[in-house]
């Protein structure tokens, strides 16, 4: 089971330092998400520099909420498709013991 045990972790996103309270395992997931907002503010700087980080930041927010939506609706059809595999698996086998 992993450390549990919490912790305070400084993460610094879009030129503004956070302290935040994390456990081992969630400091990694934060940390991830942090480079990969700073990544994708430095890219919008880039192509939107007029806008203000205000802006920018609803332009990850949408990005990464519609990322998650497909990701959701991809998890949704898998689960769908395995319990239809599970449901015919089941009937094979069934008509396999019944045959014997």
């Amino acid at each position: 089971m992993p450390d549990q045990t919490k912790h305070s972790i400084t993460l610094k996103i879009g030129g503004k330092e956070y302290t935040l309270v994390a456990t081992q395992e969630s400091e990694h997931y934060m940390r991830l998400a942090a480079e990969k907002i700073n990544s994708m503010l430095t890219d919008y700087d880039t192509r939107y520099p007029d806008q203000t980080l205000a802006d920018k930041l609803v332009f990850v927010a949408l990005t990464n909420t519609i990322s998650m939506l497909v990701a959701k609706k991809g998890l949704a059809q898998n689960t769908d498709e395995t319990a239809k595999l599970e449901k015919e698996l089941k009937a094979y086998l069934n008509k396999i013991e019944t045959n014997r």
